[in-house]
């Protein structure tokens, strides 16, 4: 019995060890299959978000077929403008804008260049649309070897004024096989400007204000000047008038009749101008000469 229990004791930590041990390997090989399993699931998502970010970049950019045999050219008329000149196409508000489409038949078929329009997009998703300008049919008939041009305007609205915008600018043609073909022969964000024009309403009502300000001052100053002149002036007349009747040398005598001067010569005071009388002196002369 001793025996069987010191073999006991001896054997039974080992099988203890063995089990505990197995046990932890069953538990890291099961963590290290469900690690695994995440890691697949983690790259099959992320490869599914890049599959549709591709997608959604790809979605951005407008659907667009172009033949092999045929080039085509776009220049601006009006504002003037290179495409793929690098800096940001700007766009009057309010004024037209003109450019010409040149097309140019590089095979042995015919094309024929049926539309272009133009339409203003979404700048950070150019398949949302904000403006559709009207598109113009020329169904213009171009021989191998031959080029044509063909011209377009559109008027950008004031309100887009100060913001940026996405320009597409599509030319629709077809083959003589009946295959159709849509080329965008501009497709660039271009910035929409508020033209500054010399004299617009409210300037001018401005200056005809000030104007009218200034001709009103003139005016008092007019009549101010004139008020103070005559008053400056006004003393001096008085004084020669008072001079002029008190100094008997610069009298005229011409004018007074000869009978008139000899009487006023003979007179005693030898014509003098008497002094004054009192009322009391002049009615008794008028007693003595009434008696």
């Amino acid at each position: 019995m001793k025996s069987l229990l010191i073999f006991a004791l001896l054997v039974l930590p080992a099988v203890l060890l063995t089990v505990d041990g197995g046990s932890r390997l069953m538990a890291h090989a099961a963590e290290d299959e469900l690690d695994e399993e995440l890691d697949v699931e983690v790259e099959g998502e992320d490869a599914s978000v890049t599959g549709q970010a591709e997608e959604t970049e790809t979605d951005d950019e407008p659907e667009t077929t172009k033949s092999p045999d045929a080039d085509t050219f776009l220049l601006f008329t009006r504002p003037l403008h290179s495409a793929g000149s690098g800096s940001q196409f700007e766009l009057p508000a309010g004024y037209p804008v003109e450019f010409l489409v040149g097309f140019a038949n590089k095979g042995s078929d015919d094309f024929i260049v049926e539309t272009v329009e133009a339409s203003f997009r979404y700048p950070m998703d150019f398949n949302y649309f904000i403006q559709n300008f009207s598109a113009i049919a020329y169904n213009r008939e171009i021989k191998p070897g031959h080029e044509a041009t063909v011209s377009y305007s559109f008027l950008p609205s004031e309100s887009f004024a100060g913001r940026p915008f996405g320009l597409n600018i599509a030319l629709n043609y077809r083959d003589a096989s009946g295959n159709q073909f849509s080329e965008a022969v501009f497709n660039e964000t271009v910035s929409i400007i508020e033209v500054d024009e010399g004299l617009d309403g409210e300037t001018f009502f401005l200056y005809v204000f000030l104007a009218a300000v200034v001709v009103l001052l003139l005016v008092l100053g007019q009549q101010f000047l004139g008020s103070y002149g005559k008053r400056k002036r006004s003393p001096a007349v008085r004084k020669t008038v008072e001079t002029g009747t008190t100094n008997t040398k610069d009298v005229d005598y011409e004018w007074i009749p000869a009978e008139t001067l000899k009487k006023i010569q003979n007179s005693p005071k030898g014509g003098k101008v008497s002094p004054k009388q009192s009322p009391r002196q002049r009615k008794a002369k008028r007693a003595v000469g009434d008696d």
